[in-house]
Parts: structure tokens; C-alpha cells; sequence
């Protein structure tokens, strides 16, 4: 019930999970990433604390490989999971159990991975990668560019009604955090896409905030000075 892209840009060292679903709030459960680590999805039929021990497994120095078959072998329900990784070298990996629902399948790229399950079509992951190999611009853009490519495909086999977009940098927390956790009509990754164009010239401003309140911008709002 979800189609998602895990990826790391290989100039600024950022992370970043997209992702959507018929389900409500898929990113708060399935999207997982982690500064100077990488970024992970746990999806299919959900085990959310996959995602932190897939992290916690490339951070004391295991590839996304390893990470993949330590969370997998370590659940007790592989076949039901789904599981997607990329680690700081921009090595990629992925579990698609044999449970996994409808139509599933992934691709590989350069720096990203792609899966999904209960697809309106098995080419919908290997579009998301190719979409994000030949887009410019942020790693953020990147990833909405595959989100698009996916949807226009069918994206999921059923209508969708959630999507995320999760970014780390350099910090503990995340870059950029963006949800649309549930919308009853139209469509959420043109929602999630119109969420980052507006927060995406403001991210860096508000990584000043924390760090160097004195430095940072006002934004004209009132009280705000």
C-alpha cells in the first residue's frame, strides 16, 4: 500500500525519504533517516521500529546491506516486510518479503532505491529512479521529481492520501520534515510538492535560527522584528 524513494545526495552529504500511500500518515511510520548515517524505509506491512535499528546498525559501520538482513532476519515476519536503505557511501539495499501485497517490485539507482507494493504497475519504482537520476536542482527537488514520476504511472494500485517528504543535513534533526497526512480528495503529492516549494527557500534559515539566532532572517511576520 505505498511507493517510496530512499536517497543521498552525493554533493552535500544530505539523506531524504519520499513517500506515500492510501493509508493515513504513511511518513510517520515508514520514513527514517538519520545525519551523516543514511536514510531507510520500513514499509508493507509496517514494523515501524525497523527503521531506527536499520539506522543503528549503519551507524556502528554496517553497510545498507547488512543493515537490510540484520533488521529482516531479526523481526520474525520478513516475509510480510518491505524494507529499503541507503547508507553514507550511497550504497543501497532492499527486503521485499514474499507476502508482500498486489504488485510489488524495486529499482535501483545511483545514490537511491525505489519500492513498492500494491502497485498500479511493476515499472512505477524503476521510473522513480530514473526521475531522480535525470532531475536537477536539491536532493528535496529530486525526490518529488521521482514522487511525480510514480503517481503518473499509477503510483499505487488504489488511490493515495498520504505522502512525505523527511531531509537531514548536518544536524540532529531533520533538514526538512513535510506531511500530508491525509487528504480525502486531489491529490497528496502535488500537496507535499507545493509544501516544499514554499519551505524549501526558508530550510536553511531556519537551521541558522537554532544554531545562530542573532544571524537569523525575519520573516515580516507580526511580532517578528
Amino acid at each position: 500500500m505505498t511507493f517510496s524513494i530512499v536517497a543521498r545526495c552525493a554533493e552535500t552529504g544530505q539523506f531524504g525519504v519520499a513517500i506515500s500511500s492510501s493509508s493515513p500518515a504513511v511518513a510517520a511510520r515508514c520514513a527514517w533517516a538519520q545525519a551523516g548515517v543514511g536514510a531507510v524505509s520500513t514499509q508493507n506491512v509496517t514494523n515501524p521500529a525497523l527503521g531506527p535499528l536499520m539506522l543503528a546498525h549503519m551507524a556502528s559501520g554496517a553497510d545498507a546491506g547488512h543493515a537490510v538482513a540484520a533488521a529482516a532476519a531479526g523481526d520474525g515476519f520478513a516475509d510480510y516486510r518491505q524494507l529499503l536503505a541507503v547508507d553514507s557511501q550511497g550504497g543501497t539495499a532492499v527486503h521485499s518479503g514474499s507476502k508482500a501485497l498486489g504488485i510489488w517490485t524495486s529499482a535501483r539507482g545511483v545514490d537511491c532505491v525505489s519500492g513498492g507494493n500494491m502497485l498500479a504497475s511493476e515499472r512505477v519504482p524503476a521510473a522513480m529512479v530514473a526521475a531522480f537520476e535525470g532531475a536537477k536542482g536539491t536532493l528535496g527537488d529530486r525526490l518529488i521529481a521521482a514522487m511525480q514520476a510514480g503517481i503518473a504511472l499509477g503510483g499505487e494500485a488504489g488511490p493515495v492520501h498520504s505522502a512525505g517528504l523527511l531531509l537531514v543535513d548536518r544536524q540532529s534533526w531533520p533538514y526538512a520534515e513535510l506531511r500530508i497526512d491525509w487528504i480525502d480528495e486531489g491529490c497528496p503529492i502535488a500537496a507535499l510538492s507545493r509544501a516544499w516549494e514554499v519551505y524549501k527557500p526558508q530550510a536553511d534559515d531556519y537551521v541558522t535560527r537554532a544554531l545562530s539566532p542573532v544571524a537569523a532572517p525575519s520573516y515580516g511576520v507580526p511580532g517578528d522584528e
